[in-house]
């Protein structure tokens, strides 16, 4: 019976999805879409630098994984922090100050001398994009309806390829114009444009209906509320929740971040390679799309594994085959497609798992927990191509994360149409 109400909703809801939010709705939406646009506009740039920091600073690729890693390691203790800080002084104030967070430091990098430096401001700017992502995510999980969840979080997702799209653009523009030396610290200074974000944030989102309601009785006052995710009940649920955080971005952050350097290494030059990138970037905006629309259709957990499957399968297609560039550019697309398309149902899976008045601090602290340990994986991608190829190691690590993400969700509970405010 309620599979049956389910399915009249979902369709009823297809075609104009978008025109029936409210005001309320569609403002945050909004501000979630543009602020994981600039996420993604600010991370992305460290990938398309790097292979031009290597040969600028001398650096091995086992520290330019180290530099990859320091933000993803980073980003997880700001996501954790931060959703703590959400379930306390609220969902808006918090997302407005991570948002400054990430573009400031994402700025300062641009002024990086050496190793050192660059590790330090891009550890500082990972608290502020994992802070992001945590409080962003319940904010538009608890403010959109139940039967337009999943696609308007999964949407949200897709900013992230946008976000990506612009930094890719830069930098076509930028190491065309600039030299090298100038193009790339261009590239970080322009990651200040996010503070303009959390300007409008101010004056046009509010904060959910779901959230108030727990405030007014009371629900989020205790200073233990954080353990509870690690309670009899709820432990089961926030580890499980971890490991599918960290099958996804770790396959995703193994494979991205060593993207353009794999394309370099194929004997690509910033322009083919930017080409290229642009048709992953495509492919990766509609998976999110994609994925959004089934999360709602096919429910949380069968979208989850269906994009984990085609991930592996796709990342070993295309870097342990000898294949030719031009099947290189093609697979481009679903390269793109299935990883990113994995993240579109978990916002909302992950929102939908944990009560209000822990929300923020379970949803933070097992999406960020996996992004914590997946950040180890550009590192460790970097240190094991020094004993075989690049394409390879990348495979290794990508395909284990997503065959772990893959069977942990098997053993979550469906959730999509549960109603938050009961």
């Amino acid at each position: 019976m309620r599979e049956s109400q389910l399915q009249h909703e979902v369709q009823a809801a297809d075609k104009f999805w978008f025109a029936q939010l409210d005001a309320r709705e569609r403002s945050t939406l909004a501000a979630t879409f543009a602020g994981w646009m600039l996420d993604g506009m600010d991370v992305m740039v460290y990938s398309l630098v790097l292979p031009t920091l290597i040969s600028l600073w001398h650096i091995s690729k086992g520290e330019a994984g180290v530099l990859g890693t320091s933000a993803l390691l980073l980003s997880s203790l700001g996501g954790w922090l931060a959703g703590l800080a959400a379930d306390r002084y609220g969902r808006v104030k918090i997302l407005q100050i991570t948002i400054l967070w990430f573009a400031f430091f994402t700025f300062l990098s641009g002024f990086a001398n050496g190793f050192t430096q660059l590790l330090i401001f891009r550890g500082l700017q990972g608290l502020g994009f994992g802070g992001e992502w945590a409080v962003g995510s319940v904010l538009i999980g608890e403010t959109i309806r139940s039967e337009y969840r999943g696609r308007a979080v999964g949407t949200v997702q897709g900013g992230w390829a946008i976000g990506w799209g612009i930094s890719a653009l830069f930098y076509t523009l930028f190491f065309a114009v600039f030299p090298a030396w100038l193009a790339w610290r261009a590239m970080f200074w322009v990651g200040l444009l996010p503070a303009l974000l959390a300007v409008w944030v101010r004056s046009h989102v509010s904060e959910s209906t779901v959230f108030e309601r727990s405030v007014a009785a009371k629900e989020t006052e205790s200073a233990t509320h954080f353990l509870q995710i690690f309670s009899p009940t709820l432990l089961r649920t926030t580890m499980l929740a971890a490991l599918v955080a960290l099958g996804g971005q770790g396959g995703y952050y193994a494979i991205t971040t060593w993207l353009p350097l794999y394309l370099n290494a194929r004997g690509l030059s910033v322009m083919h390679t930017g080409g290229y990138l642009l048709v992953v970037i495509a492919g990766s905006f509609a998976g999110y799309l994609t994925a959004a629309q089934l999360s709602d259709r096919i429910g949380r957990k069968w979208t989850l594994i269906l994009f984990a499957v085609l991930s592996f399968t796709t990342v070993l297609l295309y870097t342990v085959l000898p294949i030719s560039d031009h099947v290189t550019l093609f697979l481009g697309f679903p390269l793109g497609f299935f990883p990113s398309g994995s993240f579109s149902p978990m916002g909302a899976f992950f929102t939908e798992l944990f009560p209000t008045s822990l929300r923020g601090s379970g949803q933070g602290f097992a999406y960020n927990l996996g992004r914590g340990v997946g950040a180890l994986f550009p590192a460790l991608v970097g240190y094991f191509s020094a004993h075989m190829r690049l394409g390879e190691a990348i495979a290794v690590f990508s395909v284990s994360a997503y065959m772990l993400m893959a069977f942990c969700v098997l053993l979550l509970p469906e959730t999509r149409g549960m109603d938050l405010s009961e």
